[in-house]
């Protein structure tokens, strides 16, 4: 099926040639004239030229031949013309066909040659392909699914495949593909996901193999859920400690074994990475959001962040979250008042005693401006002024974070000029 396949082509019917098997011969010119080749052309005037020669059965089918002698049967009743003449006409009518054929898979081919042409790699390699190819191999899968011939899209991916080995965007765009296909296509979806995982993808881009845990869990059988289970836990083996394949591996045990369980399985991961800060404060993040969002226990979320602030402000995953909770946490039976200066509290904590650089302070303290101003009612436009004033700055150059002053352009001037100066004298 590939588009440029003559040379297999023209090999078998070198081959039937040789044994002189002209059934053969003419049965493969009539596949090829179907199928939208490079050499499509060629194959077409084989065909015709040898169906002159081959017996009406052997043109097209036996339904569609005694079809066409009905209706010319109608055309001409017996006795109106002789048996050749009725042979010629029926010949004409399956050429006539024949033809119709020839210009769609034409068209096709036309269609495709525009994808084509543009392949310059259809080979695996491990370097990168050029952005321009890998756009038009996006859009020459887009050509084929519209087209919707299923065995030539399944091929289209596969030719794909060779050129884009190492990219799981194919992967996961085969694989849903294939899953959109029905329920009777599950083991060809597992097949996909594992060829990509085990074979091709490299293992430091988890992605798919991700993606490979969350269709395991959608079947919904037990063995499908500890399978999808194995599949997190190889690749926190084979990789170490991942954010993202923890976090969705608590959030598959929070599913099927419950909250706790899963607050317990954060916790003990945590243990056993004590010397990674920054893994820990995303882990109790995830944490306090577990008991916040799954289990809707909003003191207990506040009561976890204030206990384990003071371990985790150089973390800026636990500051962003922290923030982020107080500002979207429930505020029933609170005055706008109350939920300000508890926002503010955390604003503040953040600012002093947080280990950050200024450039992360300076974008949580935009995110907490920003919820002043929607959020709160009279009274906060001089807090936002002061912000402003502290965070953007009143003079080029000059930042403030944990009530540190950096020197203002100005200052750096003047003692740059006096360092020159001293060096020149001496």
């Amino acid at each position: 099926m590939d588009y440029m396949s003559h040379p297999f082509w023209d090999r078998f019917i070198e081959f039937e040639d040789r044994f002189e098997n002209h059934d053969n011969i003419f049965k493969i010119y009539e596949r090829l004239i179907h199928m939208p080749l490079y050499r499509h052309q060629g194959y077409w005037e084989k065909f015709r030229q040898l169906a002159t020669t081959r017996p009406v059965k052997d043109l097209a089918p036996a339904d569609l031949v005694a079809q066409f002698q009905a209706e010319l049967r109608t055309e001409y009743p017996p006795g109106t013309i002789s048996d050749i003449e009725f042979e010629r006409a029926l010949r004409h009518r399956l050429d006539q066909y024949h033809l119709e054929i020839f210009h769609r898979v034409s068209l096709e081919v036309n269609k495709r040659w525009q994808f084509e042409e543009k392949i310059k790699r259809p080979y695996f390699h491990v370097t990168e392909l050029d952005e321009a190819e890998l756009v038009n191999w996006r859009k020459y899968l887009d050509y084929e699914e519209t087209e919707g011939n299923f065995h030539r899209i399944v091929f289209l991916y596969e030719r794909c495949l060779v050129s884009c080995a190492l990219y799981d965007e194919f992967w996961l765009r085969f694989a849903r593909w294939m899953y959109h296909q029905g329920e009777n296509k599950v083991e060809d979806v597992r097949i996909i996901y594992n060829r990509a995982s085990c074979v091709c993808v490299p293992m430091s881009r988890p992605t798919v193999r991700l993606n490979w845990a969350r269709f395991e869990e959608s079947l919904g059988t037990p063995d499908s859920i500890e399978r999808a289970k194995l599949i997190y836990e190889g690749v926190l083996a084979a990789i170490g400690p991942h954010i993202e394949t923890i976090v969705a591996l608590a959030n598959l045990i929070r599913r099927h074994q419950g909250i706790e369980q899963a607050l317990e399985y954060l916790e003990k991961t945590i243990n056993e990475e004590g010397g990674d800060i920054y893994l820990q404060g995303c882990l109790v993040a995830e944490q306090a959001r577990l008991l916040y969002r799954a289990k809707g226990d909003t003191k207990g979320a506040r009561e976890f962040f204030w206990a384990k602030h003071t371990w985790y402000l150089d973390s800026r995953y636990f500051c962003i979250n922290w923030l982020e909770f107080e500002m979207n946490a429930p505020s029933i039976g609170e005055t706008d008042e109350e939920v300000h200066l508890r926002v503010k509290k955390v604003h503040d904590v953040l600012r002093k005693d947080s280990r950050l650089s200024p450039a992360v302070l300076k974008d949580l303290s935009h995110v907490y401006m920003a919820w002043l101003l929607d959020r709160c009612s009279t009274g906060v436009a001089k807090e936002f002024m002061d912000l402003d004033k502290e965070v953007n700055g009143y003079v080029p150059y000059r930042f403030v974070a944990n009530n540190v002053s950096y020197p203002t352009a100005y200052t750096v001037r003047v003692l740059y000029s006096v360092a020159v100066l001293f060096i020149y004298v001496y």
